[in-house]
């Protein structure tokens, strides 16, 4: 089973690499983005018999080692 899991900051916390990003796409001319916020995917292939069990496994994952769930959030979605 193919699942892609996307890992954001929380709201409020702040987000220098998408400031800075967001600077530079205002120097490159690109004037009309109000704002940036980065985050990290993570495509993943695993065995699972179910979409259940595979949802519950990375769950564990993200809690444990993808993501800082004191700062960010996480989500999954699972593929074909």
């Amino acid at each position: 089973m193919n699942a892609r899991v996307f890992v954001t900051l929380k709201n409020g916390v702040l987000d220098p690499q998408g400031k800075a990003i967001e600077g530079a796409l205002d120097s490159l001319g690109f004037d009309n983005v109000d704002a940036v916020r980065q985050g990290k995917i993570f495509d993943l292939k695993l065995q699972a018999t179910s979409a259940d069990e595979a949802e519950k496994e990375i769950a564990k994952m993200c809690e444990k080692l993808l993501a800082n769930t004191v700062i960010e959030n996480y989500s999954i979605e699972l593929r074909d």
